[in-house]
């Protein structure tokens, strides 16, 4: 991927599907992505050898960690998922997030859903 300003806004306004990240760049080994996050679709994974970061750019997002109690993440706040962790997320309005991801990352782990997307329908 070649150096290029990314401009948050506009990569947003050509998210079209919720639940479906967008790669907008790359930093080392990490994809850097973006999602519109809105329902309960996502299912329960986890990610067995990578972690997973979460920023959240506006909105709330609805973090639900196995074994804990669930808490809400508000614009601005970032949550490390560590590797092996069972979680699922979810929103009642849209969210709009930052990831950021090996590129060994599955979507969804071993778990196979209708939002699990591949890298290459992740790709901008």
């Amino acid at each position: 991927m070649e150096n290029r300003l990314v401009r948050l806004e506009e990569s947003f306004s050509s998210v079209k599907e919720y639940s479906s990240p967008k790669i907008i760049g790359e930093v080392n080994n990490e994809f850097v992505k973006i999602a519109k996050i809105k329902g309960e679709d996502i299912p329960w994974h986890n990610h067995e050898n990578e972690d997973e970061l979460f920023l959240i750019l506006e909105g709330s997002l609805l973090m639900e960690i196995e074994n804990q109690p669930s808490f809400l993440m508000q614009t601005g706040d970032l949550y490390i998922v560590k590797k092996g962790v069972n979680h699922r997320v979810s929103s009642e309005n849209e969210c709009k997030i930052m990831l950021i991801e090996s590129k060994t990352t599955k979507h969804t782990g071993k778990v196979v859903s209708k939002v699990t997307r591949t890298i290459e329908e992740q790709s901008y």
